[in-house]
């Protein structure tokens, strides 16, 4: 009995040694990994990346929390609460600008996906010229907001601007586009779309691209239409490349506050295009309300993150299938 009770005793004394040697060898290997070794490398930009992002997020977010009005005193970190996203709320300018951005984004958005497909199609079906017109239709996409903004400021230009020069051609016109509360949001909307739908034009034909021919010959033996071929067949294989440039619309949609200033040069435009981003900026720099600024600030960063968290989502799932 004591023999075994020495030997169970020896075998433990063994087993720990090896635990303990097993792990000191994986410590050992994990300091001359790749990813260590290669640490000075990213992880002074990640650091410096999280401290001005997530940093300025979370700073952002707890100055809302405050009654912060200005640079004559700090913001008080004493007393937090929520009174004013409970005053956004109760905001009518809150509502009037979110419901702008809301149309905004959802008409520029689905107008941008529907345009850039069909341009997409007419350029995989083999146009003439096609490298020629796919040029023509992505080159705004190069353009900044600020050239964007001002080109199209000529081109509604009242008196000589070239869109109420075709308009007058029908016998229409000449419209204050940029002046009439009830045009300037279809304008704007007009405007971005020109820029990003040749982007989602690309997009699409590299997913139709990327779809085997078999598919057309098949549909074609079994005499499918060309339009039933792209509805039935074609479309639905393309939704990775919709959620994809859906998401970089929407994003854009709600940065649209460069466009906005550039385009009428004030904090407050007209009436049909003041929304979130506008608002937010007129309270920090106009009225100095920071605390309020940054609650709406808080508000767009939350609607960016609906619209940026499902497609991560899908993402995802689609890695994990």
């Amino acid at each position: 009995m004591a023999g075994s009770q020495d030997t169970a005793a020896r075998s433990g004394v063994t087993a720990g040694h090896a635990t303990g040697s097993d792990r000191r060898e994986r410590l050992r290997q994990f300091w001359k990994s790749d990813f260590v070794r290669s640490s000075p490398y990213w992880a002074i930009p990640l650091a410096i990346m999280g401290l001005a992002v997530y940093g300025g997020i979370i700073w952002n977010f707890l100055i809302s929390l405050t009654d912060y009005e200005g640079f004559l005193q700090p913001p008080d970190y004493g007393h937090l609460d929520f009174e004013m996203y409970a005053r956004a709320l109760g905001d009518p300018a809150v509502f009037s600008t979110g419901k702008n951005t809301f149309v905004l984004l959802l008409a520029f958005t689905t107008v941008s996906l529907v345009l850039g497909l069909f341009l997409a199609i007419l350029l995989d079906r083999d146009l003439r010229q096609k490298n020629t017109v796919q040029t023509i239709y992505l080159l705004p996409m190069a353009l900044s907001f600020v050239v964007t903004a001002q080109f199209w400021l000529w081109m509604y230009n009242y008196d000589n601007g070239l869109v109420n020069t075709i308009v007058g051609l029908f016998g229409l016109g000449p419209y204050n586009w940029i002046g009439d509360p009830q045009l300037v949001l279809g304008a704007v909307i007009f405007a971005l779309i020109w820029q990003f739908s040749g982007y989602c034009m690309v997009v699409f034909l590299a997913g139709l691209q990327s779809i085997p021919t078999d598919q057309f010959e098949a549909a074609r033996v079994d005499g499918a239409s060309i339009i039933k071929t792209y509805w039935r067949i074609i479309i639905p294989q393309l939704k990775s490349a919709s959620v994809s440039a859906a998401v970089v619309l929407m994003i854009f949609a709600l940065k649209i506050f460069t466009f906005l200033y550039a385009m009428f040069g004030t904090y407050r435009p007209p009436k049909g295009t003041d929304v979130l981003a506008t608002l937010m900026v007129r309270q920090a720099f106009n009225l100095q309300n920071w605390a309020y600024a940054a609650a709406i600030a808080t508000i767009l960063l939350t609607m960016a993150l609906v619209v940026v968290a499902p497609y991560l989502y899908y993402q995802y799932r689609a890695r994990a299938l």
